[in-house]
């Protein structure tokens, strides 16, 4: 292995640490939001889906921006990555961005429908599209974890190695958890008999989230060798062991919050709680490899020369990106009710 120092060492761990902070915020942004489409299928009211819809609709076309930034940083910064990802992941990649797309149509269509007949058929669109959006994402990213076969830094594999168990399973993963942050959502911005039925379906979904978690914890060390290493291994150990307890005691917080209705907000945050410790798991798990099990971010990245361009235009870009973004949800004063002003 060729030893590596300077801009050629820290160069990739800092676009590393960029893109997974970006495809972090993705969640956190669009992860909700996508959940809520998903409830659509719980949610049979039609005034109760306009007001889910009004929680949303000032900030969720501008959640794919973070997604975007990280593909082009994998383009950019890690073609080799790039190179190899896209072969593998065409077919599950091109059905989430069609899902994404028709799930942007039917929410602009379905308000300006005159009968209730259109406006149902566009509800129907937007939470298929959700849903299948939602699964196929966790799909590649249980692809990834369970490792994409490369030689000389080319995937030899089969287009349809996406279709085992493990990456189907945290398909089914993601769309729990999203669920969760769309119901939780909802529990903070709504009120009455919609946050009643939110408060209800957060509990379910949260047991649901913590069987899906020790399920998907359990198995990832099965995969790889190295996987079981870098969970038993001195001084990883020290990172992992902390993480089932913090999720234990987040799982506490948010049966108290849920049955004492004391706060609107704890639920939402103990269900982004479970998904920062589940990232940050997941990364310690994968750490240094970009794609499991032997490319590692320094074999993926491009020249050092490169990465410090892009990173000019990502000290520009990012905080632009993150202005906008918190204007957005700065339009967010109150709960949102039957009463509200639609921004549609």
């Amino acid at each position: 292995m060729i030893e590596l120092s300077g801009a050629a060492y820290w160069l990739p761990v800092v676009w590393a640490v960029l893109a997974a902070v970006a495809i972090f915020i993705y969640i956190v942004l669009d992860g909700f939001d996508l959940g809520l489409g998903i409830l659509f299928f719980a949610e049979k009211n039609k005034i109760h889906r306009n007001i889910m819809i009004q929680t949303i609709a000032p900030v969720w076309d501008g959640n794919e921006t973070w997604m975007i930034f990280g593909g082009a940083a994998l383009y950019g910064v890690f073609p080799n990555a790039y190179a190899t990802i896209l072969p593998a992941l065409y077919l599950p990649i091109f059905i989430m961005l069609f899902a994404l797309i028709i799930r942007g149509v039917a929410f602009e269509f379905r308000s300006r429908m005159h009968t209730e007949q259109a406006q149902a058929l566009w509800d129907i669109g937007f939470c298929v599209g959700s849903f299948i959006a939602t699964f196929m994402q966790g799909v590649v990213l249980g692809t990834l974890v369970s490792g994409i076969k490369v030689e000389n830094n080319q995937f030899v594999g089969s287009s349809f190695d996406w279709l085992s168990p493990f990456p189907l399973f945290c398909g089914l993963a993601v769309v729990c958890g999203y669920t969760l942050l769309g119901a939780a959502w909802l529990v903070w911005r709504t009120e009455s008999t919609l946050q009643d039925s939110m408060r209800k379906w957060s509990g379910i979904l949260s047991v649901l989230m913590l069987l899906m978690i020790v399920g998907v914890s359990v198995w990832t060390p099965a995969l790889h060798a190295t996987y079981m290493q870098h969970w038993t291994d001195w001084p990883r150990i020290l990172f992992v062991a902390p993480v089932p307890v913090a999720v234990a005691a987040l799982a506490i917080v948010m049966m108290m919050a849920l049955r004492g209705k004391t706060s609107r907000r704890i639920p939402f945050f103990c269900a982004l709680g479970w998904f920062f410790l589940s990232f940050t798991g997941l990364g310690i798990n994968m750490w240094p490899y970009i794609v499991p099990p032997g490319m590692t971010i320094w074999d993926a990245s491009s020249p050092p020369t490169s990465q410090a361009f892009l990173l000019v235009g990502a000290a520009v870009l990012i905080p632009l990106i993150l202005t906008y973004t918190a204007f957005a949800y700065h339009v967010f004063r109150g709960p949102v009710n039957e009463h509200s002003e639609s921004y549609h």
